[in-house]
């Protein structure tokens, strides 16, 4: 017999009928209570996508069991699909370099609890923000990085990775372009944010950049980390308007509380479970 408990299950799969119908069964035939439920159906992909939040009673099945019990169900409509304990923090790492705002943010929010995470780690291609870190209680790895050794700062990042069960790295302004191999063993569990709407202003000085043009909104992107530089699956996106009598530099301050916040939003997503991959691009259940 097992306590009560909250489950996440998220699934993807080819849209057919009686997908919505066969997992509610399923969860009623287990005594489940459906706490919330979203899905959404790709007319482009063919795919379906669904998230279903629920509670078990003290006398329902554990995890495990759900998990051995669903199998059928997966296989009977080739679902991709994972069940999470809600209550369970998952394990961040944050990466920088020398620009804090973000970090600072993230760092603040998991310290008066609004971001439900634990955070083992920071690391950084700099020194910078050990002392920030430290005012947390979180670890910090300084991990420098030259064209010579990149390869061995990236096998140090991995044992840091699996030493620590990391779920998700987020890149917090971390200016190093990581590597293939690391970005495809991160498929899904990192996230970057990229200080515009992709793909403007690319480069060194955005802001300033945009101040050149005399933009009237400015903006910042959070995605998942690919191969191809700054065009993974977008999660989260904002703005925010300027005018003329802006200088560059107070530009770029609104464009750093931009950035914070929607970093912030697309890590919460994340660990709620509410985001799936769609080929290219992201269903997002808010």
């Amino acid at each position: 017999m097992s306590s009560s408990a909250s489950y996440i299950l998220t699934l993807s799969c080819p849209d057919t009928v009686g997908i919505v119908y066969a997992v509610a069964g399923f969860l009623s035939e287990r005594n489940a209570n459906i706490l919330s439920s979203d899905q959404y159906g790709d007319l482009d992909s063919g795919r379906f996508f669904m998230r279903v939040a629920y509670s078990t009673g003290s006398d329902g099945p554990s995890r495990t069991q759900l998990e051995a019990d669903f199998i059928n169900i997966g296989k009977r409509f080739d679902m991709t699909w994972t069940l999470y304990p809600a209550d369970r923090r998952p394990r961040v790492l944050i990466m920088v370099s020398r620009f804090g705002h973000c970090l600072n943010d993230l760092l603040y929010r998991y310290r008066i609890g609004s971001l439900p995470v634990e955070i083992p780690a920071v690391v950084s291609n700099h020194r910078d923000f050990y002392q920030l870190s430290a005012w947390h209680n979180v670890p910090f790895h300084f991990l420098p990085v030259t064209p010579e050794t990149k390869t061995r700062q990236e096998d140090r990042l991995l044992e840091i990775l699996e030493t620590e069960a990391i779920d998700l790295v987020v890149l917090a302004r971390y200016m190093q372009i990581l590597s293939p191999s690391l970005c495809e063993r991160l498929h899904g569990r990192c996230i970057n944010i990229h200080h515009s709407f992709l793909p403007s202003f690319k480069g060194a000085r955005p802001y300033h950049q945009a101040f050149r043009r005399g933009v009237k909104l400015i903006g910042a992107t959070a995605h998942y980390v690919t191969g191809d530089l700054d065009e993974g699956p977008i999660i989260e996106q904002e703005v925010e308007r300027v005018d003329h009598a802006l200088t560059a530099d107070e530009i770029a301050a609104v464009g750093r509380d931009v950035e914070s916040i929607v970093l912030a939003r697309a890590v919460k997503l994340h660990i709620e479970r509410r985001v799936l991959l769609n080929g290219p691009k992201t269903v997002v259940f808010r």
